[in-house]
Parts: C-alpha cells; structure tokens; sequence
C-alpha cells in the first residue's frame, strides 16, 4: 500500500506490484566487492532480496527514456589501409513500448523492490528525461511517500543543436529519494567554484555573517580561513561523454564518470553498497570501485555485460557474476512479457 497522503497515479488496468519468486544461479568466481548480475532486472532485485535487503546506500536507475527506438553499440576501427575510421553495429538494448502505461508499470514494479534494497540511511536517484520525469514524480512519491523526496537534480549539458521550433533540450533530470525520512541520510555536502562577482567582493576567504541581538543578520565579515567555495546547487553542468573521450565504451546512452562521481562523493562513504539494476556501459560500477564502493550492476543485454566486464577488468576488478532463475513454482504465462526472457 502506498504511504498515506500521497498521491497515486492510475490507469485503467493498471497491476497491483508484483513480487518474484526467484533465485542467483551460478558463480563465476571474481572480485567479491563486484558483483554483476546476468538477466531482467526486476528478478533479479527480488533474488538479491534474502541477502541485500537493507544493505544498499545508493540506488542509482537509469532506465530506458520512452524513446520507442532500438539502441546500438558502435565499435569504431581503423582500415588499414585506407587509414579511415570505419564503424561496426551490434544491438545493444530495445526502447521499444506498447505505450506510456505499459513503460510505467515496468518502471514502478522496480522502484518497489528498490526501495527494500535501501538501507535505512540510503537513497534512491532515478535517472529520466522530461518525457516521463512529470510521471516518475508521482510514482516514487507513491512508493516512498511524497515525505521522502529528497531533491530534483537537473543535468544540464551541451551538445550538437538539434532542428526544432523548440527550445533546444539539454538537460536530465534526476529525481532523489531517501529510504526514511525520519532517518538522517548518507550525505556529504560538497561545494563549487564561488561566483566571480563573490571573489571580486569578498576573495577567497570564508564570510561571517554579523547578526544583531534578535539574530538578524547586519553585514558580513571575511575570516582568514579559505572557502571550501559555494555549497553545491541542483543544477550540474557535466559535460557529455565526448566521441575521444578515454572512458568512451560505445555503448549509447552511457553516462559520464564525473555524473556518479559526483553522486557517489555526495550521498555514500567508503565501502558503501552501490546498487546499479540497468547497468548498461559500466559506468556506475567502474566509478564505485575507483572510489573504494561495494558495488552491484544488473543487465539482460548480452552487449551490456561484455562491455561491463571488459571495462570492470580493465581496472583490475574482474567481477564475480551470477545468473538469476525463477522458482520453478512460477509459471512462466504468468509473468510480465518483458520479463519471460528470463525463464
């Protein structure tokens, strides 16, 4: 049931969340603060239910946007001889829906089994676009209560102008919850670069604020103690990931480093469990385990997990892996269909 006061979303037909019965199979042996995990998600997160429940300080879902197109990897080469850069495509994940409803119920059946991975000090950061970000909003203030959220954090970024009679669109949004409100959560502020304007007035020094007897502040005083800079807003300007950046995959849709950076900086600490259900590129994990995180990432495409892997080993992070099963009690004709693949 949802928390009380907080609104629902409803469409006709809507499913009441489903719960899995499913379970890990296999070990391939790795690094043990690595865990990746073959298969649909949503099995997956409920076969990591008997040991992680409570465990994970970060949630981070980056899920497919609503974009009803087919996605590719590109692998670039180089001909020898003609010296031309020639490229390759292999299927990397399908975007594609029946409809808006159909993409919701996918979407919300995850924030469910999310939230029980969270430790009571962990949050949630769900990655969408303006398509469905109006939508995500309700859903997780269902699933969490509207008392849960946290902050909206708007990715803004440049790239090539596209040809519209529209604003241009550069930015994301990324939507945070905490697990309980009531608990104080994994954070650590961080700070950016004080306006010009601030510098030209005040330098580099700390500011102190000169209040009168009924605490109304008067003027401010400079300190000789360096600023740490501004304390960090909700709007990040973070460059995409460049076609010759170094930490390119090909994968699409991949993510810069400095986003979960940045996340991972502000809301876990050393050795934190960091939970990753569309792993995609790797890029979550390959950040996690830079910066000293437990990590897990999930993903079906057989595109996702090589790359993962590849960019995991790389690091010297090799991961342990497993695959998830359903309990052979659950009839396959009663799942989902965009979850029967992993029957």
């Amino acid at each position: 049931m949802p928390p009380q006061h907080s609104p629902v979303l409803n469409w006709t037909g809507r499913p009441a969340p489903r719960s899995l019965r499913t379970r890990l199979t296999g070990k391939t042996a790795g690094d043990p603060a690595t865990l990746l995990v073959h298969g649909d998600n949503l099995a997956a997160m409920h076969a990591l239910l008997p040991r992680y429940a409570g465990q994970v300080t970060l949630a981070y879902l980056d899920p497919p946007f609503f974009t009803n197109r087919e996605f590719s990897l590109v692998a670039r080469s180089r001909n020898r001889e003609s010296g031309a850069i020639e490229r390759s495509y292999s299927p990397a994940f399908d975007d594609r829906w029946g409809s808006i409803t159909e993409y919701l119920e996918a979407l919300v059946d995850r924030v469910h089994v999310v939230r029980q991975l969270l430790a009571p000090h962990g949050a949630m950061v769900l990655h969408v676009d303006p398509k469905t970000s109006h939508y995500a909003k309700i859903l997780c203030d269902e699933v969490f209560g509207a008392a849960s959220f946290a902050s909206e954090i708007v990715w803004r970024y440049r790239r090539w102008p596209a040809k519209t009679r529209n604003f241009q669109r550069v930015h994301d949004t990324l939507l945070r919850y905490v697990r309980d409100p009531e608990v104080d959560p994994r954070f650590h502020q961080l700070y950016e670069p004080l306006a010009a304007s601030t510098q030209r007035t005040w330098g580099t020094k700390k500011q102190r604020a000169i209040v009168d007897d009924s605490g109304r502040r008067q003027r401010s005083s400079k300190t000789e103690e360096a600023t740490p800079g501004a304390p960090l807003g909700d709007v990040w300007e973070i460059g995409i990931v460049a076609p010759v950046a170094r930490e390119r995959t090909g994968y699409p849709t991949q993510k810069p480093e400095a986003l979960l950076e940045r996340l991972m900086l502000a809301c876990t600490a050393e050795d934190d469990l960091v939970l990753d259900p569309y792993a995609g590129s790797g890029t979550t994990l390959a950040v996690a385990r830079k910066l000293g995180r437990r990590c897990i990432g999930i993903d079906a495409g057989q595109e996702a997990l090589r790359t993962t892997r590849e960019r995991l080993t790389e690091l010297g992070f090799r991961p342990t892996e497993r695959g998830v099963t359903l309990d052979p009690s659950v009839r396959k004709s009663t799942l989902p269909k965009r979850n029967r693949e992993v029957a």
